[in-house]
């Protein structure tokens, strides 16, 4: 599957897209309201992702979706890379993360859940995610609001400014690399028609036939005591949970010695 890169667009023309509905609006003239704004575009944008993948998110894809030809299309988005950015910052503000003044979980760690949850979801609901590099992020409201949340949720830990950053970037990189392979799972699920189960299960002469205990001793130690989990899927989850754990340990720890 190919991946796309968000960030690729002109900077300003960008910038003004995604903060178009933070800015003070400018009083319309009268006369007709036009029937299609940057909202449809982008919204319909995430539909046609969500539904049929990425490639169906096409500029002349989302046109056809909304009834208009593609050169109206560029009035409202000037371009492929524009819209991805948008819907990216668009699916990303959808989380219900508590913004300042807010009521949020008392107990930092159940905030960082939350986060985790939310992601989680965010990726489930809108698979393609997992196709696109946030390297260079859409720099809009939605990333904006999940950087402020986790800041403010590690904030009364008192570490250094710099290790709060630094943790909080450690926090999104796991939840969000994790998050995007269990999307990444789901979309080849689907393309494939086949469960990751059923995968590994048409390779089980790997085991009968090919595999080498004396070369895998390790491996071989964790089968005998039972170390390894019934299923791929419980697998995944308890890999989840155990590095998430283990990463808030060792902010908590840190925290701790000060």
């Amino acid at each position: 599957m190919t991946v796309r890169h968000s960030g690729g667009g002109q900077p300003e023309r960008t910038l003004a897209l995604l903060w178009r509905n933070t800015r003070q609006q400018v009083r319309r003239s009268a006369g007709r309201r036009p029937s299609l704004d940057v909202d449809d575009v982008v919204r319909t944008g995430i539909q046609l992702a969500d539904e049929r993948g990425l490639d169906a998110a096409s500029m002349g894809g989302v046109a056809k979706a909304l009834g208009v030809g593609t050169m109206t299309l560029y009035t409202y988005v000037p371009s492929k890379e524009e819209l991805l950015d948008l819907m990216v910052d668009e699916v990303l503000a959808e989380r219900q993360l508590p913004g300042p003044g807010e009521p949020r979980p008392a107990d930092w760690r159940e905030q960082v859940e939350l986060y985790s949850e939310q992601t989680r979801a965010m990726f489930q609901r809108h698979p393609w995610l997992a196709r696109v590099s946030t390297v260079r992020p859409p720099v809009g409201p939605g990333m904006l609001a999940g950087r402020e949340y986790l800041l403010a949720t590690l904030l009364p830990l008192n570490l250094s400014p710099r290790d709060t950053n630094t943790a909080a970037l450690a926090i999104t990189t796991y939840v969000d690399s994790a998050a995007g392979l269990e999307a990444e799972n789901l979309l080849v699920e689907r393309a494939t028609g086949q469960s990751n189960e059923a995968w590994w299960y048409e390779r089980n002469d790997l085991w009968e036939t090919y595999f080498d205990v004396e070369r895998h001793p390790a491996m071989t130690a964790i089968w005998h005591a039972n170390g390894y989990q019934d299923s791929v899927a419980e697998a995944a989850a308890d890999t989840y949970r155990y590095g998430l754990d283990r990463l808030l340990d060792g902010i908590q720890a840190q925290a701790e010695t000060l």
